[in-house]
């Protein structure tokens, strides 16, 4: 379970925009990262508000990458990567509450938390499709980006880190973008990101399973700088 003990279930239209701009929190990052993340998209040659993000993390590289669009037949470009403050668990994906794991996968962005115990949070979808047939009786849930240092599962920021993301991801959310993917991952999916992979969970069938089922989307994106969209078949397993 992660830390953030409050959800501000995501609404529609003007009462999401006034019930997020009338937050102090969510005002403050405002003011302070929005015009910043505006010269930081300028310099990219990208579009602010952004209409299209997307953010992909490493687990073991404690990191959260930041890719951006203008239109949806326009390739990613990469932004920024931020740091991620602290990973609980270890590599390989979620399968149960309280298992301290940091799940693995591809998520969206489904709820902005104004209030939270951490600051400010994005909920993630977990658990989905796959984690529900792959995972134990009961998977857990309330993963999220948040502020602070400290996790039991969930993207730690620090409190700098949540500000200018939130603010980044609120801006995509109020210019139309619905759903912001959030794909994670153990490592770069590349052949020595791989070979460290097998190397740690040698005889770990399901694991690495997983992983080379995980590495489709994670090639794709690498060759295209484009997401494929999400689908899975009858076990569980992502189909890509």
């Amino acid at each position: 379970m992660c830390i953030a003990s409050y959800s501000c279930r995501a609404q529609a239209g003007a009462d999401f925009k006034a019930g997020q701009l009338s937050a102090d929190r969510v005002v403050k990052a405002w003011a302070k990262y929005n015009d910043p993340l505006r010269d930081l998209f300028t310099t990219h040659g990208l579009k602010w508000p952004a209409t299209d993000i997307y953010l992909r993390a490493f687990k073991l590289q404690n990191e959260l990458e930041l890719w951006a669009r203008d239109n949806a037949t326009d390739e990613y470009r990469h932004v920024k990567t931020y740091r991620i403050c602290a990973i609980s668990g270890a590599l390989g994906p979620k399968r149960k509450q309280g298992d301290r794991q940091v799940p693995e996968g591809y998520y969206f962005i489904d709820e902005f938390n104004p209030n939270s115990d951490y600051h400010l949070s994005l909920h993630l979808s977990y658990p989905n499709y796959s984690d529900l047939l792959q995972g134990k009786s009961n998977p857990g849930g309330d993963i999220y980006i948040h502020g602070g240092c400290l996790t039991v599962g969930c993207l730690p920021m620090e409190d700098e880190g949540i500000r200018e993301i939130y603010t980044l991801c609120l801006n995509t959310r109020l210019n139309g973008q619905q759903y912001i993917p959030v794909h994670i991952y153990p490592t770069h999916m590349n052949k020595s990101g791989m070979s460290y992979l097998q190397k740690e969970v040698a005889g770990n069938v399901g694991k690495q399973q997983f992983w080379w089922n995980l590495k489709n989307g994670y090639e794709h994106f690498e060759k295209h700088h484009k997401l494929q969209p999400v689908m899975y078949t009858p076990d569980g397993n992502y189909l890509n």
